[in-house]
C-alpha cells in the first residue's frame, strides 16, 4: 500500500522475529510462524490464542513484509476487536483492521453502495421489535413481550443460517427448532417482516451482512478492490460462525487462500442461533495443505480447575487441557435447601474472599438464565459489596459517566489552567464537581455506591495512562475515552460481575461462582435433543473454565423454602467428589464413617448424599471439596468451611482456619452453652465431655438444620449424634429441647 513503511523500516522499528517468537511456548511459536496459506489453530480455553494471533500478525507484518492494512482480523464482539488493536498497537503494528462482520461489513458497504445501488445505503435499524411489532399488526396477531422476543430470535436465526421464508417451516422442523408459535405463523411473519422493512426501506445487522456478500459476488470490481485491500484473513472464534458469516468470509477471499482461523470446539455455544463448529472441524478437508496446529498448555486456570474442565467434556487425549499454573484449592461444591440459602451463602463467601484480599473485579457470579439474576443482586448487595450486571446498561450510558465525560471535554475546551499538576489529579479535580471523592464511601446505598465505582473507574484509567505516558495531559485522556465509547471497550469497575454464561464467554476471574445448578436449568428444560444438551454441558464448561484459581459450584434443593424436589444438574454426576470417591459423603451409604448415620428423623438404614467439608454459609448450606488426590481412605480429612484448606489439631476440632473469618450466631451459643450446663449437672458429667467449646463455635457458626449437615461437623460422631443430635437441631431451630435422661449403666 501506498505510504506504508517498507519491511526494512518497520524491522528497524519494531521487534524482530527472534524477538516476537521467543516469547510463545513452542505450540504457540508453530502457530504464529506458519506460511502465509490456510492455518487452523485449535485453541483451547486459556491457552492464549489471542496473544498466538496478534504475535502471528505482527510476525507477518515486521518480518515477512505484510503491510498492516492489508491484514483484516474479524471477531465477533467490539471488545474483542478492541483488544486486538490495543495489543498490535502495543507491539509497533498500528494499522491493522480488527472488527467484528458487521462492522467490517458496514464499511464496505458505506464505501460501495452508492456506486452499485446508485443511492444512499439504507438507514440500519439496530433493533427488529419495531418491524416485527408492524409485521405481527398486519397478519392479526398480538404476541406479549416474551413471545415477540422468541419470534425475533427465530427469524435471526433463520436470516442467519440463510433460510428463506418460504423455506423455513421445513428447515426448522428438520433442525428440531421448537416455537410456541406454529412454524408456518413463524414463516408468515418472517415473510410480513421483510415486507414491512423494504417498504420503510431500512436494513437489519444481518442484511448488512447479505448485502456485502451479494456484492462483492456480483460485482467484479467490488471483488477486485476488496481482496486487493484485504490480502490476508484472521477470524477469532471460528467454532461461532454461522452460515451467513461463512458465506461473507467465502466472499472476501475468493480464490486466495491466506486464512487464519482460531476456535475452541469445547467453546461452542450459540447453536441456537445459527453457530456450527464444522466450518471449525472441516477446515482441514475444505484446505488440505493447511497447518494445524493445537494449543493444550492453559495459563489461566489451576490444575484443580483445569482437571475438572477435562472431566466435564470427557475431552480425549491430546484435546485435553494441560495446566500451566500452579496447584490451587479444590473446587467447591455447595448444596442449599432453597434459592435464597444458595444466595446467602455465596454472598456470604463473596465477602471473606475479599478480606482476604481478592479484589472484588475478580470475582463472578455466573448463570444461565438472566432471571436468576435477582436473588444474587439482594444477596450481594445486602452484604455491602458492590456488584455490576454484565449485559445491563453499557458503562458509557451510565448517567454519572455520561456527565463526567461531558466534563472533562468541557475542561479540555476551556482556557482554564488552575488545575492541579499531573493528569491523575487533573481527573480527580474534575470528577470532584459530581461530588466525587478519591476515598471510598463507607455508607450510602447500592445505588450510590455503584455510582461511586463508575467514576473511580474512569480515575484508574487516567492513573493508568499517567503510569504508561507520564507526559500524557487531559487531551490524550479524553481522547482514549473517546476511543473506548467507540469500541464499547470499558473499563474496569470494582464490583463483582453478575453474568450469564453466555455473556461471560471470553472473560476470566480469579474467583467464580457457578451458581443454580440443577437439572432444568442446566440443562435447560427446553434443551431434549442429544445436541441441545451437548450443547448445554459446553456452556458449563465455558462457565468452568473462566476460574483462574477459586471455583464454586451451587445448586438449592428448592424454590423457596418448599419441597426439596429438585436435583443437581445431570452433568455434575461424574464430577462430584462423593460421586468419585474422592471424599467420602458425610452419611452416605457405604462409605467409611458413613455406614448409614442415623438419628431423629431419619429413616432407619438411610444414608444421606451431599459432600464432605462442614456446613457452609447458613441456611443449611452444605458443601463438598474435591480432595485433588486418590480415593478416599477412611474417615475424610476436616476442610476449613470457609476456604477448603485441610486441617489439624485445634483448627480442625473448630473446623475453620484460625485466619478465615467465622460468623458465630451469639444467641445461638449462649443457648448451647446454658443446654451443655444443665445437661452437663443433669447426667453428672463435665460439660466438655458433652461438647467442647470449639465444637458449640462450630455449631452456633454451620447452624445445621439437618442430621447430615450435623455430622459434618468437626466433634459429632455416631455416639454424640445418637445422644444429643435431636437437641440440638431443636436449639437451632429455637425449640425447646426434651429433658436429658441419664446415661445408661
Amino acid at each position: 500500500m501506498s505510504g506504508s513503511p517498507g519491511p526494512a523500516a518497520r524491522a528497524a522499528a519494531s521487534p524482530g522475529a527472534g524477538d516476537l517468537l521467543a516469547q510463545l511456548d513452542p505450540e504457540q511459536r508453530a502457530a504464529a510462524d506458519a506460511p502465509l496459506g490456510p492455518v487452523c489453530i485449535l485453541a483451547g480455553a486459556g491457552t492464549g490464542k489471542t496473544r498466538t494471533i496478534t504475535h502471528r500478525i505482527a510476525h507477518m507484518v515486521v518480518d515477512r513484509g505484510v503491510g498492516p492494512g492489508q491484514i483484516l482480523a474479524v471477531s465477533f464482539t467490539t471488545r474483542a476487536a478492541g483488544e486486538l488493536r490495543g495489543r498490535l498497537r502495543a507491539m509497533g503494528v498500528p494499522g491493522v483492521q480488527a472488527r467484528t462482520f458487521h462492522s467490517a461489513a458496514l464499511r464496505q458497504l458505506q464505501h460501495f453502495w452508492p456506486a452499485v445501488a446508485g443511492g444512499p445505503l439504507p438507514r440500519l435499524e439496530s433493533s427488529k421489535i419495531p418491524n416485527m411489532v408492524r409485521a405481527a399488526g398486519r397478519l392479526r396477531l398480538s404476541p406479549d413481550r416474551a413471545e415477540l422476543r422468541d419470534l425475533t430470535a427465530e427469524v435471526e436465526w433463520a436470516k442467519a443460517s440463510l433460510v428463506a421464508p418460504a423455506d423455513y417451516a421445513r428447515l426448522a422442523a428438520a433442525g428440531g427448532r421448537e416455537t410456541a408459535t406454529p412454524a408456518q405463523t413463524v414463516a408468515r411473519l418472517y415473510a410480513a417482516y421483510e415486507e414491512v422493512k423494504r417498504e420503510a426501506g431500512v436494513v437489519d445487522m444481518e442484511d448488512l451482512l447479505l448485502l456485502t456478500a451479494a456484492m462483492i459476488e456480483e460485482h467484479d470490481w467490488v471483488a477486485t478492490e476488496v481482496r486487493s485491500r484485504y490480502r490476508h484473513l484472521v477470524v477469532d472464534e471460528y467454532q461461532d460462525v454461522n452460515a451467513l458469516q461463512q458465506r461473507v468470509l467465502e466472499a472476501w477471499l475468493g480464490e486466495r487462500d491466506s486464512l487464519c482461523v482460531v476456535g475452541d470446539p469445547h467453546q461452542t455455544i450459540y447453536s441456537f442461533a445459527g453457530a456450527s463448529p464444522r466450518y471449525l472441524l472441516d477446515f482441514p478437508r475444505r484446505h488440505p495443505d493447511a497447518a494445524v496446529v493445537r494449543l493444550v498448555r492453559d495459563y489461566r486456570s489451576t490444575p484443580q480447575v483445569v482437571g475438572l474442565a477435562n472431566r466435564l467434556v470427557q475431552a480425549a487425549p491430546g484435546t485435553r487441557l494441560v495446566a500451566a499454573a500452579p496447584d490451587g484449592p479444590p473446587p467447591v461444591w455447595l448444596e442449599c435447601d432453597s434459592e435464597a440459602d444458595e444466595a446467602a451463602a455465596v454472598a456470604s463467601r463473596i465477602r471473606t474472599l475479599i478480606a482476604r484480599g481478592t479484589p472484588a473485579s475478580r470475582i463472578a457470579v455466573l448463570y444461565r438464565i438472566n432471571a436468576q439474576s435477582e436473588a444474587y443482586e439482594a444477596a450481594i448487595g445486602a452484604a455491602g459489596v458492590a456488584y455490576l450486571v454484565r449485559g445491563g446498561e453499557k458503562f458509557f450510558a451510565r448517567p454519572e459517566v455520561v456527565a463526567a465525560l461531558r466534563l472533562l471535554r468541557a475542561a479540555l475546551r476551556s482556557a482554564d489552567t488552575d488545575r492541579p499538576a499531573g493528569l491523575a489529579d487533573t481527573v480527580a479535580d474534575i470528577l470532584g464537581a459530581l461530588h466525587w471523592r478519591a476515598d471510598r464511601p463507607s455508607a450510602g446505598s447500592g445505588a450510590e455506591r455503584e455510582q461511586w465505582e463508575n467514576l473511580a473507574a474512569l480515575h484508574r484509567l487516567a492513573v493508568d495512562l499517567a503510569a504508561r505516558s507520564p507526559q500524557a495531559g487531559l487531551a490524550e485522556f479524553v481522547a482514549e475515552l473517546g476511543d473506548r465509547v467507540t469500541h464499547e471497550h470499558q473499563p474496569t469497575v470494582e464490583g463483582v460481575t453478575l453474568s450469564t454464561l453466555h455473556a461471560a464467554k471470553g472473560l476470566e476471574w480469579d474467583a467464580v461462582f457457578l451458581v443454580g445448578l440443577t437439572d432444568g436449568t442446566l440443562p435447560l428444560v427446553h434443551a431434549k435433543t442429544a445436541e441441545q444438551i451437548a450443547e448445554e454441558r459446553r456452556l458449563l464448561y465455558v462457565g468452568v473454565t473462566r476460574a483462574r484459581t477459586h471455583l464454586v459450584l451451587s445448586w438449592a434443593l428448592a424454590r423457596a423454602d418448599g419441597r426439596r424436589s429438585r436435583r443437581p444438574s445431570r452433568f455434575l454426576d461424574d464430577l462430584r467428589p462423593a460421586r468419585r470417591g474422592l471424599v467420602p459423603a458425610a452419611g452416605g451409604r457405604g462409605g467409611p464413617g458413613a455406614g448409614g448415620l442415623k438419628g431423629p428423623g431419619s429413616p432407619a438404614g438411610t444414608g444421606t448424599t451431599g459432600g464432605a467439608g462442614g456446613a457452609a454459609g447458613r441456611q443449611g448450606a452444605t458443601e463438598e471439596t474435591g480432595a485433588g488426590g486418590g480415593p478416599g481412605r477412611g474417615r475424610s480429612a476436616v476442610r476449613c468451611r470457609v476456604c477448603g484448606r485441610a486441617l489439624t489439631g485445634a483448627q480442625a476440632r473448630i473446623g475453620r482456619c484460625e485466619g478465615c473469618p467465622g460468623d458465630v450466631d451469639a444467641a445461638l451459643y449462649e443457648r448451647l452453652r446454658a443446654w451443655r450446663a444443665a445437661t452437663a449437672r443433669e447426667l453428672h458429667m463435665p460439660v466438655f465431655v458433652i461438647f467442647t467449646d470449639a465444637t458449640l463455635q462450630a455449631l452456633a457458626e454451620c447452624r445445621p438444620r439437618s442430621v447430615p449437615e450435623l455430622v459434618r461437623i468437626p466433634g459429632i460422631g455416631q455416639a454424640k449424634l445418637d445422644r444429643y443430635g435431636q437437641a440440638v437441631l431443636d436449639l437451632v431451630a429455637g425449640r425447646t429441647p426434651p429433658t436429658p435422661t441419664h446415661e445408661p449403666s
